[in-house]
């Protein structure tokens, strides 16, 4: 794992930088981005302290010349890239279809994180599920096409997990606990579980691995 040169897109808060600690702390080399430098440069910080080497580059992954700058970055800093998580994303704007639009679609497009709504479903939360599908459906597709050049693409669908995102999403400390009490462990997951899902998918202990859903979910797909 020390090895590894890895590359996290919405890594400032949450199942993020969760990732980019995890990582850190097995020796990789990482490039986090985010759209808040001063909250980059205090999390780079916080990874060379736990002896990692450690770079931040001010991105929006909706902008196509920002992903370009970010991987172009990171090859050029450490050579080569061998992990990718695109973690970057939002809940979009919740409400009914009839309200959404092509803006409110796009803050919530993701690649390789996604949700256990990409495969079960949430009212009032359609864009926010589409975009969930569309990444289960594009992990697929792209780990056939991939698979044998060698590289492995796969996604991981977090249940309710403790994050900033979680708390708008439910909007009220009800709604979470009513949120909760439908997940079997009867309790909500931490971004550091997911980050660790994450870290087994990019080792090489899941060598014969791709194309594949791992849910962390506390058992709620499971019904």
């Amino acid at each position: 794992m020390s090895e590894q040169v890895v590359l996290i897109t919405g890594a400032l808060t949450g199942i993020g930088r969760a990732t980019a600690i995890v990582f850190a702390r097995e020796g990789a080399k990482i490039v986090v981005s985010g759209r808040h430098d001063k909250a980059g440069q205090k999390l780079v910080m916080e990874l060379r302290n736990l002896g990692a080497e450690a770079e931040f580059v001010r991105a929006d992954v909706r902008q196509e010349r920002d992903i370009q700058k970010l991987v172009d970055y990171a090859l050029s800093r450490f050579g080569r890239l061998d992990v990718a998580v695109n973690n970057a994303g939002t809940e979009g704007q919740p409400g009914p279809f009839k309200d959404q639009t092509a803006e409110t679609y796009a803050a919530t497009s993701i690649v390789n994180i996604s949700s256990t709504y990409g495969r079960a479903g949430a009212s009032g939360a359609a864009l926010y599920v589409a975009s969930k599908h569309a990444v289960e459906g594009f992990t697929k597709a792209a780990a056939l096409e991939f698979a044998d050049t060698g590289i492995r693409i796969n996604v991981v669908a977090p249940g309710p997990i403790e994050t900033g995102m979680l708390n708008r999403f439910t909007g009220t400390p009800e709604n979470k606990a009513e949120l909760i009490s439908r997940v079997p462990m009867k309790r909500i997951g931490q971004p550091e579980e997911v980050a660790e899902a994450i870290l087994f998918l990019a080792s090489d202990k899941a060598s014969f691995i791709t194309g594949a859903s791992l849910a962390a979910d506390g058992g709620k797909l499971a019904r």
